[in-house]
């Protein structure tokens, strides 16, 4: 457990770490279980508003992008004042943006409360929490990752049908009240997290001018300079271009299923076949990355790929069972590349980089989620189909998975299994470096299952070196 004031040379892998765990279950719960149910409001503000599905979707989108666009703002306060304060405010700040947008009398309405305000608030919640979990764990860190995600796997199960039963009793504005005040617990996970301090996180002796000092720290804070880390930059941009086609099905599959003449509850049990389907995918993928049997980023490779795949059958899934057996696919595929894309950020950077590499990523990224949904509505109204949305969005998982493979060292980690085991070498971090620009003091071996991206102390500079 750890102790406020003592510094920790390394994460303790377990104690209040499994809190922390918990914590963000609730939290991943109630943020993206919540937006991935945001299928079921769709329908009723098409219906409502009597407007396009492309203008409708930039509700979701919007909220979606700023998330992810303000969490380096997230993570800037939680490497100044702590996790447990932002998190607290985050929640307060999502759910007041949903209690607000019961109001609403026109689209604007919802892209301000829904978009601008929770969206804003879930930046401040979801970052910090899943960088938490990073901290306290490292030998177990894909597992504790998965676990914590699972959260919108059972959230996403349970929610799509409760949405629809409080939509059809209380109508959309009752119902997003009562969305609104299951939000506020996120207050309540916000005040589990405890402050760690690690090795890594003291600070250098401050040297030079005070003004590069300053911009020293800024760009610290919020992971400027990780804008010249090469590994870093190609994996952020692959998970760019699979975050524009991951949050599709999410909001359109319900619709796609209606637009084939099922029932509404017939639709929404689709996002719940999938939810399943995600939960067990997180946790099977945690399970693959915990035992080490595979490399980190070839796992991450074929989740990415074979998500792809699953959206683009979708369109050919004309039946009920059809459309069950797609459902299943893209929910594990999904939900198994989900961990396994937080699992490997400290390992690219360190784990000194976290909160600050966590928000970079999910502020470039948010390029893919402002564009993916609204590009998926307006391919529907100009084909009348959601054809062309779907193949679309496997697409951009496809080229997302291909980006992955020019990952630097990525052919060179493709080792028999006798060499699988690291060395003594490999162990004390000295191994081939992967780019051309690693971060100070850091080399980047190849092997992505041990550590590969381990941060060397300035003293064995010389070993690596040789």
């Amino acid at each position: 457990m750890p102790v406020p004031g003592v510094v920790h040379p390394e994460p303790p892998d377990g104690g209040w770490g499994w809190m922390i765990v918990l914590a963000a279950f609730v939290q991943s719960a109630l943020v993206f279980g919540v937006i991935r149910s945001f299928g079921v409001f769709f329908v009723e503000f098409v219906t409502y508003f009597d407007e396009l599905s492309g203008r409708i979707s930039w509700i979701t989108s919007i909220g979606i992008a700023v998330q992810q666009f303000a969490s380096p703002v997230g993570s800037a306060l939680s490497s100044r004042y702590g996790a447990r304060p932002v998190i607290m405010a985050g929640g307060f700040f999502s759910s007041l943006g949903l209690l607000l947008a019961s109001f609403a009398t026109c689209l604007a309405h919802l892209y301000l409360c829904i978009g601008l305000l929770s969206g804003f608030g879930w930046a401040l919640v979801f970052t910090p929490s899943m960088a938490s979990v990073a901290r306290y764990f490292e030998k177990r860190r894909t597992l504790a990752t998965s676990l914590a995600l699972t959260g919108v796997g059972l959230s996403s199960f349970a929610f799509s049908p409760l949405f629809q039963l409080l939509v059809d009793i209380y109508a959309w504005r009752g119902a997003l009240m009562i969305v609104a005040g299951m939000s506020f617990n996120l207050m309540v996970c916000g005040a589990l997290i405890r402050p760690l301090t690690l090795t890594q996180d003291q600070p250098r002796p401050a040297s030079g001018d005070p003004g590069g000092q300053c911009w020293k720290k800024f760009s610290s804070l919020f992971g400027l300079h990780l804008l010249s880390h090469c590994p870093f930059m190609r994996f952020v941009l692959a998970v760019t271009l699979i975050n524009t086609g991951y949050f599709i099905p999410y909001i359109h599959l319900v619709a796609r299923a209606r637009e084939l003449g099922f029932d509404e509850y017939q639709a929404a049990f689709l996002m719940s076949v999938a939810a399943v389907a995600d939960l067990c995918g997180r946790l099977f993928s945690g399970w693959l990355g915990n035992c080490r049997a595979f490399r980190l980023i070839h796992i991450l490779v074929t989740w990415t790929f074979l998500t792809g795949v699953s959206l683009l059958l979708i369109p050919w899934g004309r039946s009920y069972p059809h459309l069950v057996t797609i459902s299943l696919g893209y929910g594990f595929f999904s939900g198994a590349l989900t961990p396994v894309v937080f699992s490997i950020i400290p390992e690219i950077v360190g784990i000194g980089n976290i909160f600050s590499s966590m928000g970079l990523l999910q502020m470039i990224e948010s390029i893919g989620g402002l564009l993916g949904a609204p590009l998926s509505g307006c391919l529907r109204d100009a084909t009348g189909d959601y054809m062309a949305s779907f193949l679309a969005a496997g697409s951009f998982l496809l080229a997302g998975s291909l980006v992955l493979v020019t990952v630097p060292g990525f052919s060179a980690c493709l080792a028999s299994p006798a060499s699988q085991e690291p060395d003594a070498k490999a162990e004390a971090g000295e191994a081939t470096p992967l780019a051309s620009a690693p971060l100070p003091g850091v080399v980047l071996p190849c092997d992505l299952s041990h550590h590969p991206y381990k941060a060397v102390p300035e003293s064995e500079k010389s070993l690596s070196a040789s």
